[in-house]
């Protein structure tokens, strides 16, 4: 991947290759990221406000992809915001598309949606790296993962203030055909939808990493389906008159995002009790190891909010969050990691 027009890498139909450090290839260094957050989404999700901060964190990558006229770029949903990355030759339509969003989320939504944009090189010059990996979630549906630390670092720096698009009174719209929030939240079906965020600290290797992550999955993914929350049954729209197809049922479900690796692994799973609390307490040994930091939440539904590309149809995309808070209040438990005493 060393120019614009390059060709993305190979995409991986099992997950745990994801943990894999060895198949991630790093991003050009003139390529830029861009990072979106709503600020204070615990507050939103806390007054019920779920769908609007999803549908906000999604909304730069529609935004993107409808104005640069592909979805063929290495993006991530992760809940109250997103991460892409993109060639230098569509700095100017980023931008733009970053700061529509941002009027729009204030506009329509009453919600701050902070947004950046950096050269992955300043990332590498700061002592991490921005890494891509390509999943097959199905035979339609491709989802990038990042490794590396680059992104998680970059959040940090736009938090602080630096990196940032600054908003200003844009009333063009931003295009955000395609993205829409058309199904009824999703009811645990096993006990609990748990939303789970687990990232190494700066002491512990990726393959240590990966080990440890193999071990979370083995126990949440020994289950039907592997622990999907978007139920074998067909979903209910919201708009209940329009009858729903059970080929294109098993697509979307096919088609969803509910296992991602994002510096970490981000996911959100239709769990027992009992597989929830084993992770718990395999997590908090490791916390207290040093190894790594957590957070996890559990609801009693998932939410789904989807991206069908006008031009490929066939790649519809499904991003999926916890209803009660979800990968928000997951990240607001991440707690600093404490090492044992010898």
């Amino acid at each position: 991947m060393h120019s614009e027009h390059a060709q993305p890498p190979q995409a991986h139909s099992k997950f745990s290759d994801m943990l894999d450090p060895a198949i991630y290839e790093p991003l050009p260094g003139d390529w830029l990221i861009a990072i979106t957050d709503v600020v204070d989404s615990t507050s939103a999700t806390r007054s019920g406000r779920y769908e609007d901060v999803n549908f906000a964190g999604a909304s730069a990558i529609a935004a993107f992809g409808n104005a640069w006229g592909t979805f063929d770029f290495p993006f991530v949903f992760r809940g109250d915001g997103a991460a892409f990355a993109l060639p230098p030759g569509a700095a100017e339509t980023a931008t733009s598309a970053l700061r529509q969003v941002a009027a729009f989320a204030k506009r329509s939504l009453g919600l701050t949606l902070r947004t950046g944009l950096l050269p992955v090189r300043e990332v590498r010059a700061n002592g991490h790296d921005v890494t891509i990996a390509r999943y097959a979630a199905s035979q339609d549906a491709t989802y990038t993962m990042f490794a590396g630390g680059g992104l998680k670092w970059a959040e940090h720096e736009i938090k602080r203030g630096r990196y940032l698009v600054k908003p200003h009174t844009d009333t063009s719209q931003p295009n955000l055909t395609g993205l829409r929030c058309e199904w009824k939240p999703f009811a645990s079906q096993r006990g609990e939808i748990l939303s789970l965020l687990v990232e190494p600290t700066a002491q512990t290797g990726a393959q240590d990493f990966a080990a440890l992550a193999r071990r979370v999955l083995s126990v949440l993914e020994a289950g039907p389906r592997q622990s999907n929350p978007v139920p074998d049954a067909i979903g209910i729209p919201k708009d209940e008159r329009s009858h729903v197809d059970p080929a294109r049922w098993l697509a979307v479900a096919a088609n969803s995002d509910f296992r991602k690796y994002d510096d970490g692994l981000r996911l959100t799973l239709d769990c027992t009790s009992e597989q929830i609390d084993r992770v718990e307490t395999l997590l908090v040994a490791a916390r207290h190891r040093g190894e790594v930091n957590f957070g996890l939440h559990r609801q009693s539904h998932a939410l789904m909010t989807c991206l069908v590309p006008s031009g490929r149809p066939d790649s519809h995309l499904h991003f999926l969050d916890g209803l009660d808070g979800g990968y928000s209040k997951a990240a607001e438990m991440l707690a600093p990691a404490k090492r044992s005493a010898a």
